[in-house]
């Protein structure tokens, strides 16, 4: 896994914003490594609790995942680029592989009783529930995932 600081960006220490890139190899072995990185790094901006330890790590988990498997189809020699922005209120990431991309329009939605049984769609299904914003680019091989450091807030009359 390399990490790149682009020239000009905060350094470490958790104020004002950091910036930096992880490039890492099609290898599922590396994405423990890569998520408890950028789970360190929010650390550092005060980011703390569920939705660090549950909602980031799964959803960027699951992120790099798709990306090697589906997006590089696990093939060694292609890279996954990982581009994050940190400050005090988010952490914003961008996962691009090398693949062809897709259309996640057209992906079924796993809830369905139709396709309860189907492989495909759960993946995406747990992006949206984890991450405060999904975007993928037009061409389906790039996510930007953003989680804000504070949940959404509940209520307490709706019993969440």
């Amino acid at each position: 896994m390399n990490v790149r600081r682009r020239p000009g960006d905060t350094p470490l220490g958790g104020a004002g914003t950091e910036r930096f890139v992880l490039e890492l190899p099609s290898d599922l072995r590396l994405i423990e490594a890569a998520v408890a990185y950028l789970e360190n790094r929010c650390r550092d901006f005060h980011f703390e609790g569920p939705r660090l330890t549950l909602n980031l790590r799964v959803g960027m988990a699951e992120a790099l995942a798709n990306a090697m498997i589906y997006g590089n189809g696990q093939d060694p020699a292609k890279r996954v680029r990982v581009e994050v922005i940190i400050d005090s209120a988010r952490v914003s990431v961008q996962v691009r592989d090398e693949g062809q991309g897709f259309d996640p329009h057209v992906v079924p939605d796993p809830t369905l009783p139709e396709h309860r049984e189907q492989a495909g769609g759960r993946g995406i299904f747990l992006l949206h529930k984890l991450m405060d914003e999904v975007e993928f680019n037009d061409c389906g091989n790039a996510v930007r995932l953003v989680l804000n450091r504070e949940g959404p807030a509940r209520s307490r009359a709706s019993g969440e």
